[in-house]
C-alpha cells in the first residue's frame, strides 16, 4: 500500500468554506466510486484555515496517469471538479492548472 500527501488552498472566504464542507459532507456515490475505481483506498481531507490536506493510500493499480484519464472521461468527475474550482485556489508553488500538489516526505518516525 503507497500513501500521497497533498496540499491545496481554499479561496480565503468563511462562506465558501462553509460550502465546499457542505460539498464534501455530502459526496455522490458516482464521485466516490471513480475514486475508489482508480485504486484508492483511503481517502481523508483536512482543513487547517484554508489549507487543505489529502491523505491517500492507494492499491497497485492506481497512477495517477490512470485516474486523470478516468477522470477526463467520467462527465460527472468533470462537473464536481468544475464545481470545486469555484472554491479552490492553486498554491503559490503549483505550476499552470495544477491543483492538489504532491507533498514531498521529510520525516518518518
Amino acid at each position: 500500500m503507497k500513501r500521497y500527501c497533498l496540499a491545496l488552498d481554499l479561496v480565503d472566504d468563511p462562506q465558501l468554506i462553509s460550502e465546499y464542507e457542505a460539498y464534501h459532507r455530502n459526496v455522490s456515490a458516482e464521485i466516490k466510486k471513480s475514486i475508489t475505481d482508480a485504486g484508492i483506498t483511503v481517502m481523508d481531507i483536512y482543513r487547517a484555515g484554508n489549507r487543505l490536506f489529502m491523505i491517500m493510500e492507494v492499491d497497485d493499480t492506481f497512477s495517477f496517469e490512470r485516474k486523470d484519464a478516468m477522470d477526463a472521461a467520467n462527465p460527472a468527475v468533470k462537473v464536481w471538479e468544475q464545481l470545486m474550482w469555484k472554491y479552490q485556489q492553486a498554491l503559490p508553488v503549483a505550476k499552470e492548472g495544477e491543483k492538489w500538489i504532491i507533498m514531498d516526505q521529510i520525516f518518518a518516525l
